[in-house]
């Protein structure tokens, strides 16, 4: 006990000279970037916060940009992790609608792309990620429109409401979402997917026939096995033309077709990148002085024994909350099992876990009733959950996953015991 207490004592002394020391720069300002600050004032670090990020805002949640926000059921200050006056502090400073141009580590400094030199002792990479362009003939038209940012939402919004026919290009989370607000709207909406079923990376076919039985009911067009060609117009986009020849007439275009890491900078400077910029289970890079943390980066997961790089708010936060320990000098090890969320009419999909490579799948409920779950198993063992309205099975699947629980398909499928009682 004795022992114990000792070594507490030296962890906060530790913990306290590193916050009297060090100068701690935020390359980002998205939500990992405002857990970091968040993170870093709650274990009282007494050094200088500097925050440099390209959009004119302050960190705020992304999430809810294809949801409430663009339904305008969100206002946009409630989109922000902490209010503007969490940041009013002499030692957090904010560099806004700023970016950095080079990494110098034998300097340990930033140069950003008006000049400016900022130093820091240690750097912590909380860069994001970027849409995935179409390269496609009519790709800068008017009214062609990715959905990314507060920008990106405001002047779909606009167009939510002065148009009447809208394309939306992807049919995975993000398109599906666009396509629900946009026909909840009355808007005549229709969905071109190259897959041969939608969200086809991240559900199984059972999830996928369930969603697209949903949006044809709510009278979605869904264009499946189907490829872009082009987007015709003369300034404004009028039609998207698919490979097979069909031109569907379009108002505007939502374009959701997945993300890139931001990982250039970190290459340039020599930091470890591969899908993603590598880091260890502390978040740390290759240089002990710069982490990353967030859609950014390639990480570690020992539950499924494997590198990840997951575009998730759970891993950004959570990572952030990592970085911010180990820099601090509280020794943290990042093993968290991934989680996704996604809002479509009023189903709630809840996603435990990771399901490629999956041999069996067991559901648990009924789909007639709207409340049921898909759980994945692989050798025996369960790996991932697909919840859709039952927060329950989303929540205790998630600890059965951890542990890498054997259990017996029959066993999954009875209702009648709970989830957490088998993990006994």
């Amino acid at each position: 006990m004795l022992r114990e207490v000792v070594y507490k004592r030296m962890q906060l002394q530790e913990c306290r000279e590193h916050r009297l020391t060090k100068r701690i720069v935020i390359a980002g300002a998205g939500h990992a970037a405002g857990q970091l600050v968040v993170s870093l004032k709650q274990q009282a670090y007494a050094g200088e916060i500097v925050l440099v990020g390209d959009e004119a805002y302050l960190p705020y949640q992304r999430p809810p940009l294809s949801k409430k926000f663009l339904s305008g059921d969100l206002p946009a200050e409630r989109l922000y992790v902490k209010p503007r006056g969490f940041y009013e502090d002499p030692k957090i400073h904010t560099c806004l609608e700023t970016t950095i141009a080079k990494i110098d580590r034998a300097a340990k400094t930033l140069r950003t792309d008006n000049g400016n030199t900022i130093p820091y002792d240690k750097l912590i990479l909380a860069l994001g990620s970027r849409v995935r362009r179409l390269p496609i003939e009519g790709a800068e038209l008017e009214g062609v429109h990715y959905l990314r940012n507060i920008a990106d939402v405001e002047g779909i919004r606009e167009e939510l409401r002065n148009r009447n026919c809208a394309v939306i290009i992807g049919a995975g989370y993000i398109g599906l979402e666009v396509a629900a607000v946009t026909r909840q709207l009355g808007l005549d909406v229709t969905v071109i997917e190259m897959a041969d079923r939608v969200m086809s990376r991240v559900v199984s076919p059972e999830i996928s026939d369930y969603y697209q039985v949903e949006h044809s009911t709510r009278g979605v067009k869904l264009r499946l096995s189907t490829a872009v060609k082009a987007f015709r117009g003369d300034v404004r986009v009028s039609a998207v033309e698919t490979t097979d020849g069909e031109l569907i007439p379009a108002d505007f275009v939502v374009v959701g077709v997945g993300i890139m890491p931001n990982t250039e900078l970190a290459f340039d400077a020599g930091i470890s990148v591969d899908d993603g910029i590598v880091v260890d289970d502390r978040c740390q890079t290759n240089d002990p002085d710069i982490y990353a943390v967030g859609d950014c980066t390639n990480h570690p997961n020992s539950i499924y024994g494997r590198r990840l790089r997951l575009e998730s708010v759970h891993n950004a936060l959570e990572q952030a909350k990592t970085a911010v320990n180990n820099i601090c000098g509280i020794e943290t090890h990042y093993s968290q099992v991934p989680w996704f969320w996604s809002d479509q009419y009023d189903l709630k999909l809840q996603i435990a876990g990771l399901s490629a490579g999956y041999d069996d799948v067991v559901m648990r409920g009924n789909p007639a009733d709207r409340s049921f779950a898909c759980l994945y198993l692989q050798d025996g063992r369960l790996i991932a959950t697909d919840a859709v309205n039952s927060p329950r099975e989303f929540v205790q699947s998630k600890a059965l996953i951890a542990a890498r629980a054997r259990i017996d398909s029959d066993m999954l499928a009875n209702t009648d015991v709970q989830l957490r009682e088998m993990l006994l």
